[in-house]
Parts: structure tokens; sequence; C-alpha cells
């Protein structure tokens, strides 16, 4: 699940070229010297301040002085007729005469003589490299440059290895044929179209963060900098492997191996980096074993750690990877970080802390909730702003949909993944959802259960397809929920999942908007032109597995292959998925991108609907904001790095 003000400000935050800006390489050429000129230039002025130093600076034994490498090193001071008197630091030498005198004066002599003929030597050499061709001077100038970057690497050894850590235990990572004739056959073709988006994506947008399928190019959003780093094929590494893709997945891996440079000048989401690139990478480590991938996700980690660097511990929500430097969106509630990012931090960083023995990641995720555990919380809820200079919350306003959602996801999977001992965690959980359901859950008219955003003191009746999540969490929550409400909570979250589909069954397309309301007789259906489309999400197909996996009805398997088909039917283009503009038009536009969390997250949720429960079993993994499988760790008596029992 992402952010959702993050997608539609990407156009809004790509630089525009100022008037003229097009004329640039023309000046820029009338501006360009030949190398030929510049290197006599480099030679002219050495030369001249080399010979300067000797003949004109002042000859006055008080002061530091040229001859300091040549008399003074050569010849101790001697007592000189012309002082009288024996300045500070000299040394007197009695009885050597004027004979050691003439001695170090030829050396020095010698010596000056031999400095003017290397002198001659250079310039001489100057003039043959000056009677080169430009080929020939740029053939010697990448020579050199390539034995000084082997000199580096030499001195450089590059990363430490990381300390050996116990591999959790990894069940269920591949196969999972369902035994259902008709479920392997709705398998093979999930299978086939996320086959058709990464051979789209390899042969059109390499390297690039995503493709655009229609215009066949790559594309990138504000998210992720300015820099190409593959944001398509780190998602899409874990659902190559448990699809059986592997020489998809090889390919993925010799490219990020080989390409994959987090040492870029590039500013990027602190929490989208976090749940695609880190979680994409520890997962692709855990299913496959291979290090590079844990490597490249402690490196980017150590990127991400000045975004830490403010005066609460509160990250920014952006940092350039090069400088360090961080700031908040501009239109983020007063310069406020947001709680479904700063929120969604904790699986990354606690499983960092477990492979690498460095505390700090464990301690900055800690030191989030520790500071929100002493907030007020208006009526029990967390508003979706926080200053991270003073502490204080921004804006009231409250969502389990975009701003706000993953933050209470990762409350219950951080108990989860710690094998059911973090009971901070799930107390804290149990706790919001508790003020969730008494504020923020409603049923309309028409006996639909929803979730509205609380926003300047009411309930807007409106729900985002980014809150279709919940209705999978509630169901994943609901066994150690308190008071025995496990039944409950497995319900409301049947409730949601209903809900999310008649959003889908009431559009012309059969998928579903950005975002549906509750009132003036209109139920489940996106009333304004901006919230009616739909780019590939996976919200309501994520909350369909959950369900299926707990209750096994056969409806949340009919529901998924409808959407499949959809997506087949309406966003399948010849260069791979696009979203489309109008749900309700039978004759849609598509916005031309294809993200990369349809790769990750709902081609991966389609495929484990129809697979049987023994691939990626829930009692051995749980699943990251991008559906990155991290395994549970049963760490039994074993101390986290940085943590003390008691908050376990």
């Amino acid at each position: 699940m992402t952010t959702p003000t993050l997608l539609p400000l990407s156009g809004r935050r790509i630089p525009t070229l100022s008037p003229g800006a097009s004329s640039f390489p023309h000046h820029r050429a009338t501006l360009r010297l030949s190398e030929k000129f510049i290197l006599l230039l480099i030679l002219s002025a050495f030369i001249t301040l080399c010979f300067g130093a000797f003949f004109f600076l002042p000859d006055n034994s008080k002061h530091k002085r040229f001859d300091l490498g040549l008399e003074d090193v050569l010849i101790p001071h001697i007592d000189s007729p012309r002082e009288g008197k024996h300045s500070p630091g000299q040394m007197v030498i009695h009885g050597q005469g004027r004979h050691d005198e003439n001695r170090h004066r030829e050396e020095v002599a010698s010596l000056r003589d031999k400095i003017r003929a290397d002198h001659e030597r250079a310039l001489q050499e100057a003039k043959e490299k000056l009677r080169k061709s430009r080929e020939e001077l740029q053939a010697e100038i990448q020579t050199e440059k390539t034995k000084v970057m082997e000199d580096l690497k030499k001195k450089d050894p590059g990363p430490k290895p990381l300390p050996p850590v116990p591999m959790p235990k990894v069940v269920g990572v591949s196969d999972g044929e369902p035994p259902e004739p008709d479920a392997k056959e709705k398998r093979d073709k999930i299978r086939e179209m996320m086959k058709h988006a990464w051979d789209s994506y390899r042969q059109y947008g390499w390297g690039h963060n995503e493709l655009k399928p229609i215009a066949k190019k790559g594309h990138s959003t504000n998210i992720f900098g300015s820099s190409q780093m593959g944001a398509t094929i780190v998602d899409a590494l874990d659902t190559l492997y448990i699809m059986g893709l592997h020489e998809e997945f090889k390919d993925g891996q010799e490219w990020i191996e080989q390409n994959l440079d987090f040492s870029v000048n590039a500013e990027v989401s602190v929490f989208e980096v976090n749940i695609r690139f880190i979680g994409g990478l520890l997962a692709a480590y855990y299913l496959s074993g291979q290090e590079v991938f844990k490597l490249k996700a402690v490196q980017l980690a150590e990127k991400l750690l000045p975004a830490f660097n403010t005066p609460t511990g509160i990250p920014w929500a952006m940092v350039n990877l090069k400088s360090g430097v961080g700031r908040n969106w501009g239109w983020a509630s007063a310069g406020s970080s947001i709680l479904a990012e700063f929120g969604t931090l904790h699986m990354e960083f606690v499983h960092l802390t477990y492979l690498t023995g460095n505390p700090v990641y464990y301690q900055k995720v800690m030191h989030i909730r520790k500071l929100l555990a002493k907030m007020d919380r208006p009526n029990g809820l967390y508003p979706n702003y926080l200053n991270p200079r003073t502490g204080r919350w921004g804006q009231h306003h409250t969502s389990v949909g975009g701003l706000g959602d993953s933050f209470y996801e990762y409350l219950l999977k951080a108990w989860l993944m710690s094998d059911k001992t973090d009971t901070e965690a799930r107390k804290t959980y149990d706790d919001a959802v508790e003020a969730i359901e008494r504020h923020l859950v409603r049923k309309s008219n028409g006996g639909l259960t929803f979730i509205g955003e609380w926003k300047n003191g009411h309930l807007e009746r409106k729900m985002g397809h980014l809150a279709c999540f919940a209705g999978g969490m509630f169901a994943l929550g609901a066994d150690g929920s308190p008071d025995d409400k496990a039944g409950h909570y497995l319900q409301l979250g049947a409730e949601i999942a209903h809900t999310c589909h008649e959003s889908y069954d009431r559009t012309v397309l059969k998928l579903g908007p950005e975002a549906f309301k509750f009132d003036s007789g209109l139920e489940a259906v996106a009333v304004r032109q901006n919230e009616k489309y739909y780019i590939l999400r996976p919200e309501v197909i994520e909350t369909y597995w959950y369900m299926w996996r707990f209750t096994h009805d056969p409806k949340y398997r009919q529901w998924g292959w409808e959407a499949a088909q959809a997506i087949d039917k309406y966003c399948r283009v010849s260069g791979g998925f696009s979203g489309v503009k109008d749900v309700y038009s039978s004759n849609p536009t598509y916005d031309d991108v294809q993200q990369s969390f349809f790769l990750a997250e709902t081609l991966k949720y389609l495929y484990l609907l129809f697979s049987s429960d023994d691939l990626l079993p829930l009692e051995s993994w749980v699943f990251n904001t991008e559906a990155h499988p991290l395994p549970v760790l049963h760490l039994g008596n074993i101390t986290l790095p940085g943590s003390e029992p008691a908050q376990r």
C-alpha cells in the first residue's frame, strides 16, 4: 500500500525548463576550450610557480624560506658573522670550518640543477603530448583514470562482511500448486500476466524505475528521485521467485549486482524506498539465500539513517542519498512528517538489526514508538501529521486509508513477526483498532460497512481504495484479539471485503475507483472525476487473499478472478499493463504507467489466492506493506542488539 498523495504529485514535482533553457547546449559548446590549450595553461602555471619560488622569494633567514627544502634541510644553521647571535632553534657548529659550508652549498647547487633538468624534461613531455591527436589524449586520460580506480579499489576493500547470523526457518518458498484443476488454470493465467508485465519492462524500460507501456519507454516519479534505480526489478524479484520464473529472477539479480548504486545524488522518499527496496531486497535474500541482496539492503539502509537527524528523531519524508540532507513534503501540514511513512519502518529495520548486529535500526524505530506512546491522542485516534521539529501533531486528520494506513498494519505485524512476543505492539494495535471502530467505522443506509475519515472535527463518509486493505488486516489480527473478539474481527474483515467488492462491481469496467462515497443516495461509487481512476492497485485483492486463507469461502477466489479478468481485458496493452483514468467509462483512456507495485503486490496476491496454503504460510511469513514476505523471527531467549527484554 502506498501513500496516495505521492502519486498525483509526481507530475507536479518534475522540474521544468525556464524560457531559453533549450539554448543551453549552444552556450556550453561555445565556451568549451580544447584539451591541449587547457593542459598547456596548467603546465605553464606550474613552471612559473616553481621558478618564481626559487628566484623571487625574499632571502631572509628570519622567515620560513623556500630554501627550507634545500639549504635549511641540508645545512644546519652556522654561526653567522652577519647576525652575531643565534636565532631560536639554530644549531651552532664549531670546528667545522668553511669546508663543510662549501660542500653543502655544492649539494644545494646540484639539487637545483636536477630540478631544472626535471622541469625541462617535463616541458618536453608536455610538448610531445600537445602534438598528439585528441583521440590519443583521451585514450591516455582514460588509461590513467582506470589505473587510479584500480589503485583506490586496492586501498578500499569495500564494505565489511556482515556477521554470520542464524538463518530464520524458511518454509514454503516454492510450488504451492493447488489440488483443484480450475484453480491451477487460473494461477497459470496470473503467471502469464506477470511474464507479460516483466518481459515488457525488460524490453522497453530496463533499469528505469517503472515503465510507460503505451509509449514503450522508461518512467519515474519524484519518490525515486532523478536516478534510474530499477525499482521494478527490486520490487518484482520475490514475485518472480515464488512463481518459479527463475531465469527472469537471475536477470534481475545480475542487474542489481552490476548496476544498483545508492551513492547517487538523488532525493528519495524514505517510506517508498524502505518498503520497495529494502523490503524487496530482504525478501529476495530470505527466499534465495543470495548474499548480494542482503548487502545491498544494508548499504541502502545506511543511506537512509541521516533522515532521522531531526530534533525529535521522527524522520524526514525525503532524504538525499548522497548528501544526507532531509526535508518534508511541502504540502504536508506545515512541514509535518506523515504517520503512514514514519510509522512503516519497523519490520524492515528490525530485520536489519537482526542481520547486521547493528542496534541502530531497532533503536530508531523503537524511539518512534516510545515518542508516540507519550503523546495525547484525540479520541484515541492518531492524526496523520506530526511535526518532526516540535513533536506536536499537525492538522487533526485521521485516516485508515492514505496517510495513515500502514502505521496500524505495522503495529500488528511487528507482533506477528516477533513470534507474538512484542506484546507492546499488540496492545498499541488493539487500542488503535478499538478507537477506529468507535469513531470511523460506520454502516451505510444500504447496509455496507465502511471506514470513513475524521477531518476537522467530523466524519467524512468516504472510503479510499487504499483503506480496503483493512479487511485483510482485521482478519489477520483476529486471532489474539482481547475479550474473545476473534470472531467479531473476522466478521468485520468480511464486511469490509464485501464493501470493496461492491465498489468494483458498481463500475463499468469491474475495477474499483480510487475513492468512493456513502451519501446523497450514492453508495460505494466515486463522485469526483479525479477519484474515478484505477492505477493497478492491490489492496482489494490483498483482502480477498487474507479472507480466503482464513475462511476458504470460494467467493473470495471468484471475486479475485473477476478482478484479474478485468485487469487483463482493460489494462493490458502490447507494452505491458496500464492504469485507466475512468472506471465508469466503457472506452477509458490509459494513464500509461505500469506501477512497480503491480508486479510486487497485485499479481503476487492474485497468484497466492489460487495457490495452496503451504506457499508462504502465514505462520512463518509476514508480508510488509509492499507484499514482500519476511520470515517470523523465532528468537526465543535471544535479544536483539539494542533492545531490552522488558520491551518484548
